[in-house]
């Protein structure tokens, strides 16, 4: 069972920080997703920097949200991305 998300940090890049249950940090880029209709609403990056967690999950208002195990699988470790930088 992959760990649930336990906190959200939006940036105006499209990009979520979040912390796992297990004490993981990543990194997870959404661009890739934002023409999919469903989540079309956080291409207005105020509405994306709205994010929270609801139940181990990162959601917005309007019932948008993006499975926690896709996040986990996708994203890239906290260090990685300094790392890249």
């Amino acid at each position: 069972m992959l760990p649930k998300v336990t906190t959200v940090q939006a940036f105006s890049n499209y990009r979520l920080l979040v912390t796992f249950e297990n004490g993981e940090r990543k990194v997870f880029d959404m661009t890739p997703y934002l023409d999919y209709p469903v989540f079309q609403r956080l291409k207005n990056p105020g509405f994306f920097g709205l994010a929270r967690i609801d139940y181990g999950t990162v959601t917005w208002p309007g019932e948008i949200d993006i499975a926690p195990e896709t996040i986990y699988l996708e994203a890239v470790s906290e260090n990685a991305c300094h790392a890249a930088a």
